[in-house]
């Protein structure tokens, strides 16, 4: 399994990107997500979708690291913990310039593409990766991680809490541990079109978190949580030491960038979940991703995307 960041989700954005669950992931990130097998993607072939997804994102990213920079002034070892292509370990080695950053991920072609991103802006000199499953491929760092970021990939480990408790043993004394889980579903239109009936992304919500729940409850060692970070990062013998929500707000009318996201998104949920949509917003759907139709999001002036992702820190207790 590759891990992400594209939103619970959607990919990488950061990490892979963002939907409210991923849905672009696995299927944020992806093709035909839904309730497809999450493994059975094509990331060499995502990964272009999934880079410029999480760059749209890059201005949230780039909040959260200021964030951070209060909380681990000078970490010596940076891991990015479901990097995805590497946007956002590339913005990590940037935001702390006398780092080492470590992207991990479960793709090799997209820690590829992470690696040549890396010496395209130039931090190359300080940056690895190291391909494999989360957590156990964390017992081949070399050195405990300083600060250990994780955008979006948690929760595509079964036992999360367990999962929690690997991330803190490779934490080095007064180390960080964030995380990115939660916020809000994005927004991308507003209630009213003009067509279909009112309230579509709402109802398309509710058929994330079904699908959520299911992806969910069928990977491996599944173990069902009460969704308090902080708690859980406590259990793990951590410090909590912060959350705070980050937001994308790109008004309308969207720029090609965010209409290309709106579309992709929307063609995913299409795709993974239109079977379980009525008539009438399978033809919304159809006609919102129409290029040739002025109503679709390719033309239409109130397109917009508005997102909330939440970071949890925690430290090393020492």
């Amino acid at each position: 399994m590759a891990y992400g960041h594209h939103q619970h989700g959607d990919h990488d954005q950061g990490n892979r990107d963002h939907g409210n669950h991923d849905q672009g992931k696995h299927s944020h990130g992806t093709h035909g997500h839904g309730h497809h097998d999450h493994t059975d993607i094509d990331w060499a072939e995502m990964a272009p979708l999934l880079e410029s997804q999480a760059e749209l994102f890059t201005s949230l990213y780039e909040r959260a690291m200021t964030w951070l920079t209060d909380k681990q002034t000078e970490p010596g070892l940076i891991v990015d913990a479901g990097s995805g292509p590497g946007v956002v370990a590339c913005l990590l080695a940037e935001a702390f310039p006398g780092a080492r950053v470590v992207a991990v991920d479960g793709s090799a072609p997209l820690l590829e593409r992470a690696r040549a991103r890396a010496d395209r802006l130039g931090v190359g000199d300080r940056f690895g990766t190291l391909t494999g499953e989360l957590p156990g491929v964390l017992d081949e760092l070399d050195y405990p991680a300083d600060l250990l970021w994780a955008s979006r990939s948690l929760h595509h480990i079964g036992d999360q809490r367990a999962a929690l408790a690997a991330f803190a043993a490779r934490l080095a004394p007064g180390g960080t541990l964030a995380i990115m889980e939660g916020g809000l579903p994005a927004r991308f239109l507003p209630r009213d079109i003009g067509i279909g009936r009112p309230g579509l992304q709402a109802r398309l919500d509710v058929l994330e978190e079904e699908w959520f729940a299911e992806m969910r409850s069928s990977l491996p060692g599944a173990v069902d949580e009460t969704e308090d970070w902080p708690a859980l990062m406590s259990a793990a013998g951590l410090r909590p030491t912060g959350t705070r929500t980050f937001l994308l707000d790109l008004p309308a009318p969207a720029r090609d960038r965010a209409r290309a996201y709106v579309a992709a998104s929307l063609s995913r949920l299409r795709d993974g979940l239109g079977d379980h949509l009525d008539a009438t917003d399978r033809a919304t759907l159809d006609q919102l991703l129409d290029p040739d139709d002025k109503a679709s999001v390719h033309h239409r002036p109130d397109v917009f995307v508005l997102a909330a992702h939440t970071v949890h820190t925690a430290a090393h207790a020492m």
